[in-house]
């Protein structure tokens, strides 16, 4: 599989430079595709994105707004995707001397990208004033527009420093937050789920606090919040669990929990099934997931939770589960030899347990 970084190879730069050129004459495009693409093969996805923004400065006029509307000409003449963060990059390293022609450039660039991580300069520089003008992208017609309002105010968003000053205090983002929590769009609920799942690895009583004044009966909002909570959940945190109604004391049998194999080689398919037995004289609510801890090159295991199903379970009643999953390598993430062990979770308590060995 290509690594990412490879996006930002000699074709695209090619094509930018030349897109470049037909806005912007001056700029010399055979210079700085020969200058960007120096040392090239050395940089990260994120390296390549840094120096693509660096370069460009050298070739743009050096007063800043004539810059920015050179860029908001070219963009929409590229195709959108990863490659397009170039440009709100570009305004987070050279126009914090210039806040709101920053801040509109960024609100039009995430239309092509994501200025995700490029606002998240501002906020650092000066947080109150860069949320109220994000809370006022909470309502603009653009879903791109609406997403970064949540998706850079996020106080852990992956690949991206932390902000702290929202880790102490989440209320800062809650108006936000307010004004999504039933947005139309699925790519907004998405980042709105995500940003109070970052939220409850801090501070869960906040995030309670606020869902439980959210009309839950609104299924927009009713999927953000069990998507909010999913780490709560996959805890077993009683608080959480009592708002989707989970049964608290569960009492079940698990049995005949059976792996396909119990070697594993790279590509090879896990398939494991179980029935489950209420013993219980009630109806219990059952939220049931699965824990695979994969060993780690260290020999550490890292535990991964992942979603079976959630059903309700008369008294005696007996159901019986079965998924499978691929052992494959990702991008981002690496399988290395070792045991693992799958773990049954039924309403955050491992009922049932098995060990399986991987090896390349």
């Amino acid at each position: 599989m290509e690594p990412l970084k490879e996006m930002f190879n000699q074709a695209y730069y090619k094509n930018l430079a030349e897109v470049f050129a037909s806005v912007y004459k001056p700029f010399k495009a055979d210079d700085f595709v020969k200058e960007v693409t120096a040392n090239m093969d050395m940089l990260s996805l994120n390296e390549r994105m840094r120096n693509t923004s660096l370069v460009l400065h050298n070739y743009l006029p050096k007063k800043f707004s004539t810059s920015i509307n050179i860029m908001k000409e070219v963009i929409p003449q590229l195709k959108s995707g990863y490659t397009n963060l170039v440009f709100p990059d570009y305004v987070s390293q050279f126009g914090q001397g210039d806040f709101l022609l920053s801040l509109n450039a960024l609100q039009y660039f995430t239309r092509f990208g994501s200025s995700e991580f490029a606002i998240r300069t501002f906020l650092k520089q000066d947080i109150r004033a860069t949320l109220n003008e994000m809370y006022k992208w909470a309502s603009d017609e653009n879903e791109h527009v609406r997403r970064l309002a949540s998706e850079g105010s996020r106080p852990r968003l992956p690949w991206s420093f932390k902000l702290d000053a929202i880790i102490e205090n989440p209320s800062l983002t809650t108006p936000i937050l307010q004004c999504l929590r039933a947005d139309n769009a699925l790519y907004v609920r998405k980042s709105v789920a995500n940003h109070l799942n970052d939220i409850t690895k801090d501070s869960p009583e906040h995030v309670l606090r606020l869902i439980k004044s959210w009309d839950q009966a609104h299924p927009h909002t009713a999927w953000i919040i069990r998507r909010g909570c999913r780490s709560l959940l996959k805890q077993g945190d009683q608080n959480s669990m009592a708002i989707f109604n989970l049964t608290k004391n569960v009492r079940i049998a698990i049995k005949n929990l059976s792996l396909n194999k119990s070697k594993l080689r790279l590509n090879d398919t896990l398939l494991f099934h179980f029935n489950m037995v209420s013993t219980k004289k009630t109806n219990q609510r059952l939220m049931v997931d699965y824990r695979i801890h994969y060993s780690k090159k260290s020999g550490v295991q890292l535990p991964k939770v992942f979603k079976l199903k959630e059903l309700d379970l008369k008294p005696g009643e007996t159901v019986t589960i079965k998924k499978q999953q691929r052992f494959q390598d990702f991008t981002t993430r690496k399988l290395h030899n070792g045991t693992h062990l799958l773990e049954i979770v039924v309403n955050g308590n491992v009922v049932a347990k098995k060990q399986f060995e991987f090896k390349r």
